[in-house]
């Protein structure tokens, strides 16, 4: 195991910060990958993001690896010496561990004798909220990089230790948020008559919208509707309140469910906020599309793990967990693997987890193997 790798895995674990404010974390690992002689280094993509290329002599195919630079707003439980310290944001989806890996590959791409093409490795932000893919694509710095592939990886807790869990098509789900913001007239408790209080509103409509769940995950019309916050009134005895807020997080393997989905919910929302007289928002926010796996990537991917004898796990069905990779997908060939991070390992956004160092060879054979592949030895 590298040590310089290890040592860069623990800083980055020690000094998260959330989507939008990864400024330092871009600055980390800029000062790493400067010592192995980039073409280019480019800032402030989508905000912290960071593309680091190497350009190779003659034209030829450009290979992008991406990676995601955010932590979580999650107070750490883990005790040992690279703990968090940045007090209730941690690296608890091993973004850490992503990172450690592409950053990796500069040492090597800069002794590489590749004759044509160019790789770029794309440290993006803002992963966790959805936001960090789609500002990526609206920066012309990046488009004109004009990318052929685009590959990442994730760790996946539950499956196998260094295995590679491949999916052709949905490899992950449309995640959508929202919020429902009702607001009615406040009264006292002891007349109730003289306002309009959202209460039956709140659970005719958390009714409502679980009607509409097909939690089947083999289904093409899968939808699964999960209320995240409840909120009404205040912990008032004498107040019949006139607010209200409900909290969903909505899953679907197509854009195309989601958006009908949207339109229920929509409906649902009007019907019974008119019903009680009630003004009534929705706010949707954290979109990720899902993404949608190349087969001509997923091919190149099963390819170099058969040639490395990593254990290859071809997953049954979509994961529902969001990944914004699913805004490259629409827009070039591009696959995101799994990469086993054990089957005893704490779950991903759990408090205590941490990315597994073992993952960090294989995370970069795979990627050189990729890279070679395409390139040409």
């Amino acid at each position: 195991m590298n040590k310089t790798l290890l040592q860069l895995r623990k800083q980055l674990h020690q000094n998260p910060e959330l989507s939008g404010q990864e400024y330092e974390t871009a600055k980390r690992i800029i000062k790493f990958i400067k010592q192995f002689n980039p073409t280019q280094i480019i800032e402030a993509i989508g905000g912290a993001g960071v593309a680091v290329v190497y350009d190779f002599d003659e034209s030829g195919p450009t290979v992008v690896i991406r990676c995601e630079l955010d932590a979580l707003p999650i107070v750490e439980e883990n005790i040992f010496a690279h703990k968090s310290d940045n007090y209730g944001v941690s690296h608890k989806c091993g973004h850490d561990g992503h990172m450690t890996i592409v950053a990796g590959l500069a040492e090597w791409l800069s002794m590489a004798e590749f004759k044509k093409g160019k790789v770029v490795l794309l440290f993006q932000p803002a992963e966790e909220t959805g936001k960090g893919a789609a500002k990526v694509l609206e920066d012309e710095r990046f488009l004109s990089l004009d990318p052929d592939y685009v590959f990442a990886l994730h760790n996946l807790p539950g499956e196998k230790m260094n295995a590679v869990i491949v999916k052709s098509g949905f490899f992950s789900a449309t995640v959508q948020s929202f919020r429902i913001q009702l607001t009615g007239k406040k009264s006292h408790a002891s007349e109730p008559e003289n306002g309009v209080n959202p209460a039956i509103a709140v659970a005719e409509l958390i009714q409502e919208i679980q009607s509409f769940t097909n939690a089947n995950a083999n289904c093409a019309d899968f939808a699964l509707l999960t209320p995240v916050h409840i909120h009404l009134g205040e912990k008032n005895y004498g107040i019949s309140p006139d607010n209200a807020e409900l909290h969903y997080t909505i899953r679907t393997w197509s854009g195309e469910v989601m958006s009908a989905l949207e339109s229920k919910i929509k409906q649902a929302v009007s019907k019974v906020s008119n019903t009680h007289k009630l003004k009534a928002e929705i706010d949707w926010f954290e979109f990720f599309p899902a993404s949608d796996n190349n087969s001509d990537c997923v091919s190149f991917i099963e390819k170099v793990a058969n040639e490395n004898n990593i254990e290859l796990v071809e997953h049954p069905k979509s994961l529902k967990f969001g990944e914004d990779f699913g805004w490259f997908s629409s827009k070039y060939k591009s696959a995101i693997f799994g990469l086993g991070a054990g089957e005893h390992q704490p779950a991903l956004h759990h408090s205590d987890y941490d990315f597994p160092d073992e993952l960090i060879s294989t995370g970069l054979l795979m990627f050189k193997s990729l890279i070679s592949g395409i390139l040409g030895k």
